[in-house]
């Protein structure tokens, strides 16, 4: 969408809105949609220290035993170092049993002993191992590991049942009802559902209600039953338990990460097939609606600037040919600017060819006007149909006003408009605008439907990777082979 393009009318004709300016993005203390409470700290995750402090201290006995080595002190640093190395890393959300772990206890300090060995064998022949005492030292590390081990994982799971995180479940009213009857039944998830996320916001289930001896929760209808649930219960996690929930409660789901909840994809249909972060039986994956990493990554700008770069220089020439032919056909002021909004709520100066000249100021910031093409000189015509006046956007890109991929970005008037209108639509500003996006790609460009560019939009945060904007952009330059204008 550019600088000349419209807001949707009936008629398909452009239209004065006949709103007196306002602020760029609506007030900090309101959210638009589900006004839930600010973001808290978030919840406290395990710590991997007495784990850690678990397994030093067995290698430590371990290299203390009687291995026939006259120097069983030295062997100390090494073993305990390489067995830190060798440990798993993160931590499974509920606390696995020691039997659990034996296997790859033992594995894990297997390796570490034959690694000592060797070591020892090469810098130390006279010093070399026996076999003996290879065996005492795995037995003595290995029983003192799995013991340590089950009593830190004793303590977490005691933990988690005397102190819950309060939960809501997101999804169809029957399976949400059965999913957390599931989890109320299992104590040592540490998860307790206080309510259900459904009632008419949701269409019924083909899976059905919610089954013999299943819970009976608050379903909760509205926003304001939601927020209340929230600030009362103290809500920490969020379970979403069907996968189409995932898009079609973007909106909630941001919300609720936003005010710092942690938000899992649950589907209740498949077992957790041994799942190392699983709850009730089903495998869940983390979800992150509400970070959608804000600013992309390095990586991004990096393809930001090398890419821009490179085209500046490429199409230097192309730009000079395209200035100069609009001097002379349309006259002076070949540069068009304009004051639009981009990461956060910022803003800064968007750059074009100019191809249509606004009355007045004023209509140029609060009046959404696509120029009458036919009246248009030829060359503006052949400028917007290739896309070329958006050619200089690049510069944006390169002093990092914008992005190559992204939002496209509004002018201040509308995007305070378009906030208090469409749910989502402020969330787009998460990331830094871009001068072609998921939504331009889909079609959604000129005049279009702005409900829509926002869900496209903040599906592209929400699932943004830099092989997501490279796609983006190949898409891109395939459209312009047969332009349709902007």
């Amino acid at each position: 969408m550019t600088a000349e393009s419209t807001v949707p009318s009936p008629a398909g004709q452009p239209r004065d809105l006949g709103l007196s300016p306002l602020r760029v993005l609506p007030p900090r203390t309101r959210r638009a949609g589900f006004p839930l409470p600010a973001r808290r700290p978030a919840a406290r995750p395990a710590s991997p220290l007495p784990l850690l402090a678990a397994d030093g201290t067995a290698a430590l006995l371990g290299a203390l035993a009687p291995t026939g080595v006259a120097d069983r002190p030295l062997l100390a640093v090494p073993l305990v170092t390489v067995t830190l190395l060798l440990r798993p890393r993160g931590l499974p959300r509920v606390p696995a049993g020691v039997l659990d772990e034996v296997p790859a206890v033992c594995g894990r300090i297997a390796v570490a002993w034959l690694a000592l060995a060797a070591l020892v064998a090469a810098y130390a022949p006279h010093h070399a191992l026996s076999a003996r005492g290879l065996l005492l030292g795995f037995t003595v590390q290995a029983a003192a590991s799995c013991a340590g081990r089950g009593a830190v994982h004793w303590r977490r799971r005691a933990a988690l049942r005397s102190r819950p995180h309060a939960a809501l479940v997101v999804g169809p009213a029957g399976v949400a009802q059965r999913v957390a009857a599931a989890v109320l039944r299992h104590p040592r998830c540490g998860v307790r559902p206080v309510g259900v996320v459904a009632g008419g916001l949701f269409p019924s289930s083909p899976l059905g209600g919610p089954g013999r001896g299943a819970a009976t929760l608050p379903v909760l209808d509205t926003e304001e039953e939601v927020r209340r649930a929230v600030v009362q219960n103290g809500v920490r996690e969020v379970l979403v338990v069907h996968p189409s929930e995932r898009t079609r409660r973007a909106p909630l789901l941001r919300a609720l990460a936003e005010s710092g909840c942690a938000v899992w994809e649950l589907d209740p249909r498949s077992p957790s097939s041994g799942s190392r972060d699983a709850i009730a039986g089903f495998s869940r994956r983390r979800l992150e609606p509400g970070a959608g990493r804000p600013g992309g990554t390095p990586g991004k700008r990096v393809l930001d600037v090398v890419v821009s770069g490179v085209l500046l220089l490429t199409v230097s020439p192309l730009l000079l040919v395209c200035a100069v032919v609009l001097r002379v056909s349309d006259g002076p002021g070949v540069v068009f600017r304009q004051v639009r909004v981009g990461q956060g709520g910022k803003t800064f100066t968007l750059l074009k060819f100019r191809t249509h000249r606004p009355v007045s100021e004023h209509e140029s910031a609060t009046r959404w006007t696509v120029a009458d093409e036919r009246r248009m000189p030829w060359f503006c015509r052949f400028l917007r149909r290739t896309s070329l006046d958006e050619l200089l956007q690049l510069w944006n890109v390169f002093r990092g006003d914008m992005s190559l991929v992204g939002p496209r970005p509004e002018r201040p008037y509308f995007v305070t408009k378009f906030s208090e209108t469409y749910p989502g639509y402020a969330a787009r500003h998460r990331m830094p605008a871009g001068i072609t996006g998921l939504a331009q790609i889909h079609g959604l460009r000129g005049d279009t439907s702005i409900e829509d560019r926002a869900r496209f939009d903040n599906a592209y945060i929400d699932n943004w990777s830099l092989w997501q904007d490279v796609c983006i952009l190949l898409r891109t330059a395939a459209t312009l082979v047969r332009p349709t204008g902007s």
